[in-house]
């Protein structure tokens, strides 16, 4: 298997284990942690430069999940590349367990408790400045929600990242169109967001969230420019690779019941069997 299908299997995978924890759990944000797999996977398994065995590794590239309630996804990728045992994934959202329902620095891998939105890029700017004082050549990659773009420290923190020319630091917006509240443009208008982040002095690029191949290549290519910080708009689908799921708000953070969760399996599992050439 080429390596870009091995991510496409790995996506998948990951999709059927959030989905069960989720189910399990009778808890989780169901929508965006769907649609942010493929760039959670591309990240993890292909890009950044990680030591799960030694998680504060100074020379590591960082990673902020500013859009803190996605966290299912993120946490099954960690335990799948032994930050933590995968038994642990069990315990999500019971009590006394480290893995609750936003990301917490308790758990190996995870640099910032994040869950109240806006402030994952202010932290990865100061991430980023202090590696270019320490001299060091890591990157801080930080995934914003496309509703979060309405938090105003977003934008303090884009001028301030162009202002130190922080060509370490990449911006990632799930752009899935979706919020709690519904369409992103009707609750808060967004566009034109790549001509929004230009005119604050980023390098912005646009990309199918969901093309492997596309994902793998555009990330590994950043920076593309000198002294200024990146921004990639990841187009993709709340709820991706489930049918009753996509495009639909009501599975902000909807809990899949006994039925969903058998169709939820075989159209996953149909999925993996085409990754695979197994029919």
């Amino acid at each position: 298997m080429d390596k870009i299908n091995y991510l496409r299997r790995k996506a998948i995978e990951i999709r059927m284990n959030l989905i069960q924890m989720i189910f399990d759990s009778k808890a989780g944000h169901t929508g965006g942690s769907l649609s942010s797999v493929d760039i959670l996977v591309a990240l993890y398994y292909e890009v950044m430069r990680i030591d799960p065995s030694h998680p504060k590794w100074g020379d590591r590239d960082r990673f902020i999940l500013s859009k803190g309630h996605s966290v299912e996804g993120y946490y099954n990728i960690l335990a799948d590349l032994e930050f933590f045992p995968k038994e642990e994934l069990r315990t999500y959202s019971k009590f006394g367990s480290r893995l609750i329902g936003h990301p917490s620095v308790s758990v190996p891998g995870v640099e910032m408790n994040t869950g109240a939105l806006g402030h994952g890029l202010s932290v990865g700017v100061g991430m980023a400045l202090a590696g270019k004082i320490d001299r060091k050549d890591y990157k801080v990659y930080v995934m914003m929600g496309d509703g979060e773009q309405a938090e105003g420290s977003i934008w303090e923190a884009a001028m301030a990242g162009a202002h130190y020319k922080l060509d370490n630091l990449i911006g990632i917006i799930d752009r899935n169109g979706l919020e709690i509240s519904g369409n992103t443009e009707a609750v808060m208008k967004l566009e034109p967001l790549k001509g929004k982040w230009a005119s604050f002095g980023w390098e912005v690029d646009e990309v199918d969230g969901h093309n492997m191949e596309e994902l793998v290549r555009v990330l590994k290519d950043l920076p593309s420019a000198e002294q200024k910080p990146h921004l990639l708009i990841a187009n993709t689908i709340k709820g991706k690779g489930i049918s009753f799921i996509e495009n639909n708000p009501k599975w902000h953070h909807k809990v899949p019941d006994e039925q969903q969760m058998k169709q939820v399996l075989r159209e996953l599992e149909s999925q993996l069997k085409e990754v695979t050439g197994g029919g």
